[in-house]
């Protein structure tokens, strides 16, 4: 076997344990959700088995990540193709879709269920909701929106938001540090 090969399916037994554990899952969790018994989950991380096409995409299904991610495919050069996602606390992800500081920045997350905590601070907020149920609280307001749905809120105000019930929830997040807010046009073109 080429030992690039080699090395490349090496690392996902790692990568398959840090992912399962980052969600918080026990194997038998996991077992659950993809119908792979525990036998072959451990066997799997631990390299004693090698990964099958038949074996990875229920896993990359169920911890919403791209196949490879799961099987660190070699970069092309071009950063939109190979985002780096931030494994967050609770199995929440964000995934960077901007790099300009100072300006607007565009965010795909993925937010696990977690205890609400009302936050503020400096800026303006837009939330597309692309899979589950998102619940937002913004001051006294509590609302949950579902796939297609938009909210738009200054950060000022006291908010929270993540999943509506026990699934996770997946977002489009704008964030505008200054307060920016957008500027909707519709019809036809407007001077």
């Amino acid at each position: 076997m080429e030992p690039g090969l080699a090395q490349i399916l090496d690392g996902i037994g790692p990568r398959l344990r840090a992912l399962r554990r980052d969600r918080g899952l026990t194997l038998e969790a996991l077992a659950a959700e993809t119908g792979i018994s525990v036998s072959i989950l451990s066997r799997l991380e631990s390299g004693k088995r090698r990964p099958t096409l038949e074996l990875l995409i229920p896993l990359a299904q169920a911890h919403r990540v791209a196949l490879d991610q799961l099987v660190a495919a070699p970069a092309t050069g071009d950063p939109r193709v190979h985002l780096r996602p931030h494994r967050q606390r609770h199995g929440s992800m964000l995934i960077p879709l901007t790099q300009y500081p100072g300006r607007v920045q565009v965010f795909k997350q993925v937010l696990a269920p977690r205890e609400p905590k009302l936050v503020t601070h400096a800026g303006y907020e837009w939330l597309y909701v692309l899979a589950g149920s998102l619940r937002l609280i913004i001051g006294e307001r509590d609302v949950v929106l579902k796939p297609g749905e938009v909210a738009e809120f200054d950060t000022t105000e006291p908010h929270w938001f993540g999943p509506a019930g026990t699934e996770a929830v997946e977002i489009l997040h704008l964030f505008g540090p200054h307060g920016d807010q957008a500027v909707v046009r519709t019809g036809q073109h407007q001077p």
